[in-house]
């Protein structure tokens, strides 16, 4: 199955200054007039089918693919709005954006479920099972576009991979619950107003009793994973990742999971059973 990525020309385009995107990932990504520009990696055409089948379900919420420019990087549309980088503003703290965020990764997830009954294998990860859709496997603020206090689009694929729902949806609590110790700078709020905040985002999204039971059992280990991750790049010689662990990161995530873990009888009380 082929991309089948939109002809481009680059009309437009070709008088305008690359302009680097700050507060993304280890990869440098560029704005080139409306496009953006990121290097092509052995998993960019499972991406490429990603986004291609996306536009064929009228998902309006991820850019579409342009192929290559001249250096060999991929060319994708650039989406207007504010991406939600920390220290996050008020408006994407806000409960609109926390609603309209679950909105977003339910259509995104509702898009995928046809495409992940044949995923392919050439994903940047292994497939987790059940595979229910295809997960963005990095849902957060940063990697949403907003307009005032409405989540719109939906960027950087990187990590998606065929999975279930409750592995994007894990993150996403993480992220915009936030699931968080009070010492975690990006955090905010009780341990209460969290769960709260966790039900909400489930409510939105349309999650039942089960499936709120299931996010919550996987919020520890989502971030575990995160935590093997950072630690498996730096040791095979990332530079990037190495660098994360010494500014503090991987210890952030250690000390989040536990919080998330010795706050269970909350989650289950205001989350699951509320």
């Amino acid at each position: 199955m082929s991309a089948d990525p939109r002809p481009y020309t680059d009309e437009g385009d070709a008088e305008a200054e690359e302009q680097e995107l700050t507060g993304g990932g280890t990869a440098r990504v560029f704005r080139v007039g409306e496009t953006v520009r990121k290097p092509v990696m052995h998993w960019t055409p499972a991406v490429h089918r990603l986004l291609a089948h996306l536009e064929r379900q009228g998902f309006e919420g991820a850019p579409a693919v342009h192929g290559t420019d001249g250096q060999g990087r991929m060319i994708l549309t650039y989406l207007a709005g504010d991406v939600g980088n920390y220290p996050l503003p008020d408006a994407i703290r806000s409960s609109q954006a926390l609603t309209t965020s679950a909105h977003l990764l339910r259509r995104y997830h509702d898009a995928t479920t046809d495409l992940a009954q044949h995923p392919g294998g050439d994903w940047q990860f292994e497939a987790l099972a059940p595979v229910e859709v295809i997960c963005h496997g990095d849902f957060a603020p940063y990697n949403c576009v907003f307009t005032g206090e409405s989540a719109v689009g939906l960027i950087d694929f990187d990590a998606a991979r065929p999975g279930p729902r409750a592995w994007d949806l894990a993150y996403a609590l993480y992220r915009y619950a936030p699931l968080t110790h009070p010492d975690n700078h990006d955090g905010c709020g009780t341990t209460e107003q969290q769960a709260y905040r966790a039900r909400d985002f489930l409510d939105a999204y349309g999650c039942a009793r089960q499936e709120r039971q299931s996010v919550m059992d996987m919020a520890a280990p989502r971030l575990q994973s995160l935590a093997d991750f950072l630690q498996e790049a730096a040791a095979a010689g990332d530079e990037n990742f190495q660098r994360h662990i010494e500014e503090g990161h991987l210890a952030l995530y250690v000390r989040d999971i536990t919080y998330i873990r010795d706050r269970a009888e909350v989650w289950s009380r205001l989350v699951v059973g509320r």
